[in-house]
């Protein structure tokens, strides 16, 4: 029996033909009690003052798994910068609130840097003009037994633009870990209909 990697080393890629169970068995994970009461207060559905695109951790985990990306900072700034962003209802004024708040709030892992914080407006920008669906209202557990690539072509996601975005990620910050583990090519791509 392999050991799984460390939450911090984990990257799904964008293999498309593995199903949502399959990819969430070899996601590690931390138990959900260590995400501080900031975060769920901003981030969480169950908070009265959640931001658009808030989304259970489950459904968090199932974001990273379908957008390819690992979970450090600049991983974490593209996952909610994509989700706030595709909730369509993201105001300025809201962006401004978790921007003060991943900058002063948020402690350790949870904190974002400047670069963290560009490449989350980079990722609203991107989810609102690629249209993605709102990936906080999706029904997450339901899809479970779909192929990752099927889940993706749903959304409204298109594995292309995702590693054209990510391109430019490496280009801009060359040195980070997060930008060179990045996928580079889709695993059993599907044929996709923009393609």
């Amino acid at each position: 029996m392999t050991t799984p990697p460390a939450l911090s080393d984990w990257v799904p890629g964008l293999d498309d033909s593995a199903t949502l169970a399959e990819a969430h068995a070899g996601m590690p994970g931390d138990d959900p009690s260590v995400v501080p009461w900031y975060v769920r207060l901003l981030e969480n559905p169950a908070s009265p003052v959640a931001l658009p695109g808030n989304v259970d951790l489950f459904g968090h985990d199932s974001i990273h798994i379908i957008l390819g990306r690992g979970t450090l900072p600049p991983d974490e700034a593209f996952v909610l910068g994509a989700t706030m962003g595709s909730s369509g209802r993201l105001s300025r004024w809201q962006q401004k609130l978790f921007t003060l708040a991943a900058t002063t709030l948020y402690r350790g892992p949870w904190r974002l840097s400047r670069d963290d914080l560009l490449l989350f407006e980079m990722a609203v920008r991107f989810a609102a003009h690629q249209r993605i669906q709102p990936l906080g209202d999706v029904p997450w557990r339901d899809l479970l037994a779909w192929p990752l690539g099927e889940i993706r072509v749903k959304l409204g996601i298109h594995p292309p633009d995702l590693l054209r975005f990510y391109a430019t990620e490496r280009a801009l910050w060359p040195h980070s870990a997060a930008a060179r583990r990045l996928p580079t090519s889709v695993a059993a791509d599907p044929v996709c209909p923009d393609e």
